[in-house]
């Protein structure tokens, strides 16, 4: 049964709402501790709903009571709490995260959007979808911080040294055009023109024109460059015998709400351009090419791409 479709985390989310609503009568606890006892099943969705609501601290005010009002806001409400539920804890805790991190930088960008800035000397500096930086410039020193996502960086001609940091190393440009993404275990640089300098605790390597390097505090891994890499700033998503699972993976980078493989297909290698900027057109140019079928849920908030 996938999770959008157990009943129990839709009756979770019911009872999420309930509990939230103000002062709960003795009647609504006992039939809350009834419903929880009935199977282990059902206390294994209140956990789910538990865990929730220990990433949040506290309802959202967008699914509590006042939606209650409004049948329609009410179900829609309740939907999506339900299908947080089913990815909960995880998934919610990294968009905290994220977000938080996005709302306190000096400049971000929302999911699917691309954001174009010119910095005071002339630089030039693209944000990725969900993407958040902090500039810091002096009279000695140029500095961009990469917090969350990935930027692109044309450099202008200056006196002062120009770095971006992320938490894998500290990245020196040498009059360059290039590309840095953050991800979960290690920071990828993409050099376009130019040279960049990557330092990290243990080691320092330049990579050139043509190159691209994964760093971290294991070290730098340094491979020629992979076009794809750098076609986010066109708008497109470059396939080239990839994995089904990892493009639908770069495709959920792009749009609000949860997007997942079926692993019966995620293996299936797929070939194409993909335009970032309508994830349900590339969502559609993956079922008319390949044998697979997409399941929409929630008004497209929830996405399982599988087996046709």
């Amino acid at each position: 049964m996938n999770a959008t479709d157990n009943p129990l985390l839709d009756e979770a989310a019911e009872w999420l709402v309930a509990l939230h609503a103000g002062a709960i009568s003795t009647e609504t606890r006992q039939a809350w501790m009834a419903w929880r006892a009935r199977s282990p099943a059902h206390e294994h969705a209140w956990q789910r709903a538990e865990r929730l609501l220990a990433r949040l601290g506290d309802m959202p005010a967008a699914l509590a009571m006042p939606a209650l009002d409004r049948p329609r806001a009410r179900r829609a409400a309740l939907a999506k709490l339900a299908a947080l539920l089913a990815v909960a804890p995880a998934a919610w805790g990294a968009w905290r995260w994220s977000d938080a991190e996005g709302w306190t930088a000096d400049y971000r960008s929302a999911t699917g959007e691309r954001r174009d800035i010119r910095l005071d000397d002339g630089t030039r500096l693209t944000l990725n979808t969900g993407s958040a930086v902090d500039i810091r410039y002096d009279a000695s020193q140029r500095t961009v911080l990469l917090r969350a996502g990935e930027i692109h960086i044309e450099t202008a001609g200056d006196a002062r040294p120009f770095e971006v940091r992320t938490r894998d190393g500290v990245l020196r440009a040498l009059g360059t055009r290039f590309n840095v993404r953050q991800q979960d275990d290690h920071t990828r640089l993409a050099v376009q023109e130019g040279a960049v300098r990557v330092t990290t605790g243990q080691d320092l390597r330049v990579v050139r024109a043509g190159e691209q390097a994964d760093f971290s505090a294991r070290g730098i891994d340094a491979a020629p460059l992979d076009p794809a890499a750098t076609a986010w700033t066109q708008g497109m998503l470059l396939a080239d015998g990839q994995a089904l699972g990892d493009v639908v993976a770069e495709l959920a980078r792009y749009r609000r709400g949860v997007v997942r493989c079926d692993p019966a297909v995620a293996r299936l290698r797929v070939s194409g351009t993909f335009p970032l900027a309508d994830t349900d057109r590339a969502l559609a140019m993956l079922a008319a090419t390949y044998p697979v079928a997409i399941a929409s849920r929630l008004g497209g908030y929830w996405i399982l791409v599988g087996p046709a």
